[in-house]
């Protein structure tokens, strides 16, 4: 578990609308909102190289930041919703939700299979159906990650939610679903294979429509 905290500095903004945000953008600064505690979200701008170097070191949704607003004392948050230029390498506004440190908040956790299943050896094909878990922890109790070991897995084999070692976090949601199981080869193939005549079937279906 981790329980690193990072610290980002932020002033007030008190322009709005995207003429102000692209010329905030141009300037080197990022639009931000921080809500949670407050009755009404507090615009905000901060430095987008600082943001930036901070999330190429952290996990942004279960790091909690230290957000220092206009010089004052520093109030903890996380990370809700990065919104990134569809197109181009650039930042273009984040939203901050800020929480306290005796409250238990809702995070979604990454799982990272580790090791070579035996299954796998044997021919068989690694299927990954979930890729986060859904706790409910005080923010100091964050896991930075899932590790699950699946070397031990035959082919037919699988690891389900109620497996993980979750390490005294509250896990949500249904403990009998699939993280990831080993199928055979053949299966795969035949999946595949559904997978590509269902396609054919909606393209003719499609081309009848057209022509009709």
């Amino acid at each position: 578990m981790t329980k690193e905290i990072s610290r980002l500095t932020a002033q007030t903004r008190t322009t709005s609308g995207k003429g102000a945000a692209r010329q905030l953008r141009r300037s080197g600064r990022l639009p931000a909102v921080v809500y949670g505690r407050r009755d009404e979200a507090e615009a905000l701008e901060l430095n987008t190289q600082e943001l930036t170097r901070l999330l190429g070191r952290i996990r942004a949704a279960t790091t909690v930041i230290d957000l220092e607003v206009d010089g004052g004392k520093p109030r903890p948050v996380l990370i809700r919703e990065i919104q990134r230029h569809p197109f181009r390498p650039e930042l273009l506004h984040v939203d901050f939700f800020e929480i306290r440190s005796d409250v238990k908040i809702r995070v979604q956790v990454p799982i990272h299979l580790v090791g070579t299943a035996t299954g796998m050896e044997m021919g068989g094909i690694l299927q990954q159906h979930r890729h986060e878990m859904e706790v409910e922890c005080l923010p100091g109790e964050i896991p930075s990650g899932f590790e699950i070991d699946i070397s031990e897995l035959d082919i037919g084999d699988a690891i389900h939610v109620s497996d993980v070692d979750a390490g005294g976090v509250t896990v949500l949601g249904d403990m009998d679903e699939t993280i990831c199981t080993i199928v055979p080869p053949a299966a795969e193939e035949v999946e595949e294979e559904v997978e590509v005549e269902e396609g054919e079937e909606e393209e003719a279906e499609a081309e009848e429509e057209a022509e009709g």
